[in-house]
């Protein structure tokens, strides 16, 4: 078994999770994309969005918006993309990630995930949140193994145009009220900013 086999119904009973639906974030601010994101996006979205691959949106639009957040924060935290996480294989708990975000500079190995994303599978959020959460469920057990003294972690599933946030802090899975579109980039990387910040305060 491993991160992708999950369902929403499954992680949330084997891990004893509560939901919750809470407004995450200040929806109304936002951070000016640079000129190169912009042309990027505006060159990638049209093909990203036609196309029926994950690969294709993780390409075109993902890892553009977040090589964008490292070069803002000085390359504080590390973009792993394809990735084992090995947290603990009798419970489902490892396998290959799309994106996890890992606090510290550049490195050749995950130090401490802060931050896991899910591709979409067939194009539907819903499908992807039950392997996005028993990522965040790994990332957070792989992070207390590590001796650092995070309790929370934050993800994402994308189909690349729409995105839905979650935190997990303990047993609470607090699912964003609000999902977040492509067309407000702006809006994006202020709360991917915000999650970046909750780590480093």
């Amino acid at each position: 078994m491993s991160y992708s086999e999950f369902s929403l119904k499954r992680v949330k009973k084997e891990f004893n999770l509560t939901e919750k639906k809470v407004k995450l974030f200040d929806s109304e601010n936002e951070i000016e994309a640079s000129d190169w994101l912009k042309e990027t996006l505006d060159l990638s979205l049209e093909l990203a969005l036609s196309s029926s691959s994950e690969k294709a949106r993780s390409e075109f639009i993902v890892a553009p918006i977040l090589l964008e957040l490292e070069k803002i924060n000085n390359k504080s935290f590390s973009i792993f993309s394809g990735e084992n996480l090995e947290a603990d294989s009798e419970k489902g708990l490892n396998g290959e990630c799309d994106f996890i975000l890992s606090k510290g500079p550049i490195s050749s190995t995950i130090q401490v995930p802060i931050f896991s994303l899910v591709e979409a599978k067939k194009n539907d959020v819903k499908e992807g949140l039950g392997q996005c959460i028993a990522q965040m469920q790994g990332a957070k057990i792989f992070t207390q193994n590590e001796g650092a003294d995070f309790n929370f972690i934050y993800g994402c599933v994308t189909t690349g145009e729409t995105w839905q946030f979650m935190r997990l802090e303990n047993d609470i899975l607090s699912m964003d009220i609000r999902r977040y579109y492509i067309n407000e980039v702006g809006k994006l990387l202020w709360v991917f900013q915000y999650i970046i910040d909750s780590f480093n305060s």
